[in-house]
């Protein structure tokens, strides 16, 4: 006989008591403790797993061993051992810095676990050997009876096998904001389980005995913890200059070893042609990357930060910005999370007040101050003044209602509330207008469907009906509730929020597709699409998405805007069918059932008023629970990246087209064409004068659209301007050598002045799309490069030019090089359109983005 629990997945709450116990072999009169400990050992403690520590020592090295991170360090290296301290100090300084930051902000998911086991029960009542006795939580296990009252937190998932009045706030774990009336019965519905309690929930009302099913990581609330503790991915960012990394190693790598060999063959010096080597290396090598990416990502945390976005994770910024669907529950983001008054519904159909005014003081005397009752009384507000009760019988789960005498002078009244199925059972009269009429079976059934048509608006009703007291004041019996005049229904409901459907139409203007994912009812959660102006023709049910394979989830996904009634593990299952489709996935959740989504998910979003497990979960909190807040994130995200992109387009085509001329100029003359300490001078200069790409402006196309590195699209913006920027090199070489004549020293220095040049101007123009004049570059910008630019053309006329064997040009070979300067800039102006140019959608690759343009 099978004596494994059932899994969450294969819904057990569709099992009943006897089913389960017979599945789980065991009686439903509790365990011998004997048994209990036999299966103790075999199922484990009813706890989750301890969080997967990574020490910093391990984090740092994983980080070091990135391709970037290591052509950085090897240059930085030799830099130091072939003379150049200071900038090699510089670069393993920005790389030491770049992985410290990193580290430093890793292991928000062992806090997020721990968080989870902070907040489940510690003492549990179980049926052991006949008698009901407290014990140890993590003692529970599959097989167990467990009691649960008013006030204890539910220690692991179970079977209602009885109850009485019992209700429990599941929250913490579904994020909707109605208490659960649960029942012994086994519901109609797959999805509806209300037979069946659940770990982390709080029993609010009555009593309730349960068959354990599932403890410990089995259970809904430890498959959230379990999602924690998993090792994390490489982020899109990561994974993005990873693969940057890679392309400029062997880039670097074949560069090199070329020359190198190259030189040898030809008989130059072995030593010479070592250092020109290296020199060339550190000249390719993008060694304020990290610095670069850091401060932009660092400023950008800082804008986001006014904006009322609080950036946990740098490369988060990054990821916000590539993201193409953002997946959200609806309570708190798309709704208020507030059970609010919708409407007061008279027998006839119209809206009259009366019904939410009676309503109002029987929550006043006698209600439970509930969300509902909270919602009356607001909604119907001075209703109760004046009236003090006379008597009242307490909310009956089992009949689902309650009654109060409400006594205003002379006046005398009983007002009953409650399920509108039970309360217009009772009703043998309606009130039209100033009217009190007979209602028969007829009457009853059109306000039965009344009440399901406001359901299908995703709108709770409660029934009102009250008549004349006559006598003296007492506590109301059950026969007191008879007779009674139907006043009308109150509806309730959890409004979107008025920002909500411009705020979904905002992020559809910047590319970005919104999902719901909703533990709601799918009636519910179509309405709700419908306000809110997202297409929701059809709404995928948890019941369906356990029915389909990963492969088939990964279609339907691509089609559907809105799912109901998900589990959590669905919630991530989705995450990743999305993912698998292309997509850059963001979640927005606050509750523990979204940690793991939140945890698969490329951008994790919580609010400030979320559980502390989804917070922990999260990459990126957000002050306010509002989709405009992620709008504002958005754009914000995708300017940060569109700086760092301007340093990688600069870099591809100035960098590696100055080293491919220097390259193939030291195979071909009888002289190296720049001197290694001059080529470390240039690049030094060149990203000096890059220091205030950070802080550049970034035109309104950037953050129209979602971004990410495309290595293709990359390589072709090289492939064109860093062989544009080599053609203008051949011919300064040229007119240098058959023109001037000129001698090493004179070609060196005026072949530095003209790489300089242009690897500097050539940034006022390559940093748009659009023309320089019409998109200026920010103050700092300007300022760091026409420094740089500077200094590199005096450096050869001062003295200390001739540490770096530097001499003065003739006028002649001055002028030319200017000349040959403005003509590069305006052929590079006349070709920055076809190297930016997007490739078409139909070979992107699913439907990754191409890169913006800054």
């Amino acid at each position: 006989m099978n004596t494994d629990p059932i899994p969450t997945e294969h819904r057990f709450w569709r099992h009943s008591p006897p089913q389960a116990a017979e599945t789980l072999a065991c009686g439903l009169n509790g365990l011998a403790e004997a048994e209990a400990a036999e299966r103790l050992e075999r199922y484990g403690p009813n706890s989750d797993a301890p969080s997967h520590v990574v020490s910093p020592l391990r984090a740092i090295l994983r980080r070091l061993l990135e391709p970037l991170s290591l052509i950085l360090l090897v240059a930085g290296v030799i830099s130091m051992v072939t003379g150049d301290v200071i900038g090699g100090a510089i670069i393993v300084l920005i790389l030491t810095l770049s992985i410290g930051l990193d580290t430093v902000q890793e292991g928000h998911a062992v806090k997020a676990a721990e968080e989870l086991r902070r907040s489940v029960a510690l003492k549990a009542e179980v049926k052991r050997d006949g008698t009901y006795r407290e014990i140890d939580v993590e003692t529970v296990v599959p097989g167990d009876i467990l009691r649960v009252r008013a006030g204890d937190i539910v220690p692991a998932d179970a079977l209602i096998i009885e109850c009485t009045a019992f209700t429990a706030g599941e929250a913490a774990l579904t994020g909707e904001p109605y208490p659960v009336t649960k029942q012994a019965n086994m519901p109609a519905e797959a999805d509806d389980s209300s037979n069946a309690v659940f770990r982390g929930s709080v029993a609010q009302t009555g009593e309730a005995v349960a068959l354990v099913v599932n403890t410990g990581p089995r259970t809904m609330f430890g498959a959230a913890a379990s999602a924690l503790t998993e090792a994390q991915g490489r982020t899109p960012f990561e994974r993005d200059l990873h693969e940057f990394g890679l392309v400029i190693a062997r880039l670097t790598l074949a560069l090199v070893v070329v020359v190198l060999t190259v030189r040898v063959v030809f008989g130059r010096p072995v030593m010479d042609s070592l250092l020109f080597s290296v020199a060339l290396a550190v000249g390719l090598t993008p060694e304020l990357l990290p610095m670069i990416t850091t401060v932009t990502l660092s400023r950008g945390a800082l804008r986001m930060a006014k904006r009322k976005v609080i950036v946990k994770r740098l490369a988060a910024i990054h990821d916000l910005g590539a993201m193409s669907v953002l997946c959200t529950d609806k309570t708190g983001t798309l709704t208020s999370a507030e059970i609010t008054l919708a409407r007061s519904i008279a027998p006839d159909g119209n809206d009259n007040p009366r019904a939410a005014e009676l309503g109002a003081i029987a929550a006043a005397l006698g209600g439970d101050r509930g969300s509902l009752d909270t919602a009356l009384i607001a909604g119907a507000d001075h209703a109760s003044d004046g009236w003090i009760l006379g008597g009242q019988q307490t909310f009956d789960f089992s009949r689902r209602l309650g009654s109060v005498l409400a006594i205003r002078g002379q006046d005398q009244i009983l007002i009953v509330k409650g399920a509108p199925e039970t309360v217009i059972a009772l009703c043998t009269r309606q009130r039209c207008g100033t009217a009190i009429e007979p209602i028969d079976e007829d009457g009853r059934a059109a306000m039965r469907e009344r009440v399901r048509v406001l359901a299908q608006d995703g709108l709770r009703t409660v029934a009102i009906a009250s008549r004349p007291w006559s006598g003296a004041p007492r506590e109301i019996e059950s026969s007191d509730e008879q007779e009674l005049i139907l006043e009308g229904l109150c509806a309730f409901a959890d409004p979107p929020k008025p920002t909500a459907a411009s705020a979904i139409a905002q992020l559809a203007r910047a590319g970005i597709t919104l999902k719901i994912l909703s533990g709601d009812d799918p009636v519910v959660v179509k309405r709700l699409a419908g306000l809110v102006g997202l297409k929701a023709d059809r709404v995928l049910s948890g019941s369906d998405i356990a029915e389909l394979s990963d492969d088939a989830l990964a279609v339907q996904v691509r089609s559907t805007d809105a799912f109901g009634r998900l589990a959590p593990d669905q919630k991530s299952r989705i995450v990743k069918a999305l993912q698998a489709s292309g997509e850059v996935v963001g979640f927005l959740g606050d509750g523990i059932n979204d940690a793991p989504a939140l945890k698969a998910a490329d951008i994790g979003l919580s609010v400030e008023g979320a559980t502390g497990v989804a917070q922990s979960a999260a990459d990126i909190i957000l002050l306010a629970a509002d989709l405009e807040v992620v709008a504002n994130g958005v754009e914000e995200g995708r300017r940060t990246f569109a700086n760092i992109l301007k340093y990688v387009r600069m870099g591809a085509s100035s960098n590696f087209g100055n080293m491919l001329s220097m390259a193939i100029a030291s195979m071909a003359l009888p002289f190296l064409p720049m001197l290694p300490t001059q080529i470390l001078l240039n690049n030094l200069l060149y990203d000096l004068s890059e220091l205030g790409i950070p802080f550049d402006r970034v035109s309104p196309q950037a953050t129209a659209r979602p971004q990410r590195w495309d290595m293709k699209q990359l390589l072709r913006f090289a492939a064109i301007m860093g062989p544009l920027s080599s053609l203008f090199d051949f011919l300064t070489f040229g007119a240098l050598l058959y023109l001037f004549h000129a001698t090493p020293e004179e070609f060196r220095t005026a072949w530095f002045l003209e790489s300089m040049a242009t690897q500097i101007l050539v940034i006022f123009i390559i940093r748009t799309n659009l023309r320089p004049w019409s998109n200026r570059a920010d103050p700092m910008l300007t300022a760091s490069s026409l420094t740089a630019l500077v200094v590199a053309v005096v450096v050869p006329f001062t003295p200390a030019g001739a540490w770096f064997g530097f001499v003065t040009p003739p006028f002649a070979v001055l002028a030319t090089i200017a000349g040959l300067v403005v003509a590069y800039l305006v052929c590079a102006e006349a070709l920055k359109s076809l190297a930016v140019r997007p490739r078409p959608r139909s070979l992107q690759r699913g439907p990754r983005p191409h890169l913006g343009s800054p």
